[in-house]
C-alpha cells in the first residue's frame, strides 16, 4: 500500500552534537519519494505541532540542510513539554487536519512515549498513519540500543575534558571534582574513565548515580587516593544518591523541579562545592577545587565523534526507510555487530518508551568507585579514531651537586 501525504519531523529534549544529522537524514530520504507531498519540520518539538508552527523543508536547499547537518544543537528547537493523552489528541488532530502520514520524533524515552501515544491514537481512529521514534539523548539511557546518537560526542568531550584536568592537576597538585551530567545513568561519567594514559592519572575515583554515595566512603576513598599520589581526580554524576535514594544535590538546594518533575541537577555548581568543602574541612586538604561541566556538554562545537555523525544520519534515514519503504511503525534502535560495526532495527515502542537503561554491573568494580576495562573497551570505538591523548617527559633527572640528599 502507497500511504500518499506530509511527513513532519520534529526534536525533543536536550540538543546534542549530531541531532541535526538525524533531522537531515529524515528530511533527505523523506523527499526521494514521491509520495511525499510536503516535508514540514516542528519549530519547538512537540509543542510547535500543536500551534501549526511548521517549516517548509521541501523548500530547503540540500547544501544547506548539509550545512545545517554538522552543526550541533537543535535547529528546529526543542521543548520540555512531556505530552499526555489530551495533548497527544491535539497532536493527531493538527496531523489529520495537515494531511500528515508520517511522524518522525527524535528524542529520548519520554519522546519515545509520546510517539507510542499519538500512533495509538490514529490507530483508534482508523487513520492510515507511520510513527517512528528516532534515538538522541547524551545520557545513552535508552532500552534495547546498544547507544544512542549524541552520546560518543558528549562522551568524548567529558574525555578530553579530563585529560585538561588531569594534566593541571599533575603541574599544580591536589583535589579536583569535575561534577558530569547523568540523572540516572552514569554512562557520561564514566567516560571521564578514557582520561587516564599513565598508573598515576585521573580520573582516580568516579562515582556513578547506579551505586548509593556515602561522604564518609567518599572521603576515605580521596584520603587513600591522595597519600598515595599526593593529589587526586574525581569525576562525579550530578544524580549521585544516598542510601535511601534521596539525591545528594537535594540536601543542598530547594526542590527547583523541571518541567517533567525531576529535580534541577544542572546548572548548579552546588554538589560539586559540598563535595569540595567536605574534603576541606574533614581531611584538611586546603588546594582543593571543582568544576561542575553543565550544559557546555551537549553540543560543544569542537568535539564531534565522526562515529556519533554517522550513526545520527543513519538512524535517521532508516526512520524514513522503514516508514516509507515498509510502512512500519517503532523505534529505530542500534545494535552492535563486531568491533566496529553496527546495524539498525525496528524495535516495538512500549520496549523504549518511559524506560530507562542504566550502566550494567561489569562496567562498575566493586568498590563502586570507578569503572572496569569492559566499559572502556565498550566506549572506546564510539568516539573515533581522532580521539586525542596526552604524554608526559619521561627523561631522567639530572644530578644533583648542591643539594645531594
Amino acid at each position: 500500500m502507497v500511504l500518499e501525504g506530509k511527513v513532519v519531523v520534529a526534536q525533543g529534549g536536550g540538543p546534542t552534537a549530531v541531532i541535526n544529522q538525524s533531522l537531515v537524514g529524515a528530511v533527505l530520504e523523506s523527499r526521494k519519494f514521491p509520495q511525499i507531498t510536503k516535508v514540514f519540520g516542528a519549530v519547538n518539538g512537540v509543542s510547535g505541532i500543536i500551534n501549526e508552527d511548521f517549516i517548509d523543508l521541501t523548500q530547503e536547499t540540500t547544501h544547506n540542510l548539509e550545512q545545517v547537518a554538522i552543526t550541533p544543537s537543535s535547529a528546529l528547537f526543542s521543548t520540555r513539554d512531556k505530552p499526555d493523552n489530551a495533548y497527544c489528541k491535539e497532536i493527531f488532530n493538527v496531523f489529520k487536519a495537515h494531511g500528515v502520514r508520517y511522524f518522525f520524533y527524535i528524542g529520548g524515552n519520554d519522546s519515545a512515549d509520546t510517539v507510542r501515544i499519538v500512533n495509538e491514537q490514529a490507530e483508534s481512529s482508523n487513520y492510515e498513519f507511520r510513527a517512528i521514534h528516532i534515538p538522541k539523548t547524551i545520557d545513552n539511557d535508552l532500552m534495547i540500543n546498544d547507544h544512542t546518537p549524541g552520546y560518543p560526542s558528549a562522551a568524548k568531550f567529558v574525555a578530553q575534558t579530563f585529560i585538561g584536568l588531569n594534566l593541571d592537576n599533575r603541574a599544580l597538585p591536589g583535589v579536583h571534582i569535575g561534577v558530569v551530567m547523568g540523572r540516572h545513568a552514569g554512562f557520561l561519567t564514566a567516560a571521564a574513565s578514557i582520561a587516564k594514559k599513565y598508573p598515576d592519572d585521573g580520573p582516580h575515583l568516579i562515582y556513578l548515580p547506579e551505586r548509593h554515595f556515602s561522604i564518609d566512603q567518599f572521603l576515605l576513598d580521596v584520603k587513600e587516593v591522595y597519600n598515595k599520589y599526593g593529589r587526586c581526580i574525581i569525576a562525579v554524576s550530578e544524580g549521585i544518591t544516598d542510601e535511601n535514594g534521596v539525591p545528594i544535590l537535594s540536601k543542598l538546594v530547594k526542590n527547583e523541579t523541571d518541567a517533567h518533575g525531576n529535580l534541577q541537577l544542572s546548572g548548579t555548581g552546588a554538589l560539586g562545592d559540598l563535595l569540595a568543602q567536605e574534603i576541606k574541612t574533614k581531611l584538611g586538604i586546603t588546594r582543593v577545587r571543582s568544576d561542575t561541566l553543565g550544559y557546555v556538554q551537549r553540543s560543544f562545537m569542537g568535539c564531534v565523534s565522526p562515529i556519533d555523525q554517522h550513526e545520527a544520519r543513519e538512524v535517521g534515514e532508516k526512520a524514513a526507510q522503514f516508514a516509507i519503504w515498509h510502512n512500519i511503525d517503532g523505534s529505530i534502535t542500534i545494535h552492535r555487530t563486531g568491533y566496529y560495526s553496527v546495524d539498525y532495527k525496528m524495535t516495538d515502542l512500549h520496549n523504549v518508551a518511559g524506560k530507562t537503561k542504566v550502566m550494567p554491573d561489569h562496567f562498575i568494580n566493586a568498590k563502586g568507585n570507578n569503572v572496569t576495562d569492559q566499559f572502556k573497551y565498550y566506549l572506546q570505538p564510539l568516539l573515533g579514531c581522532d580521539m586525542p591523548e596526552a604524554s608526559m617527559l619521561r627523561a631522567p633527572r639530572a644530578e644533583k651537586l648542591l643539594h645531594r640528599l
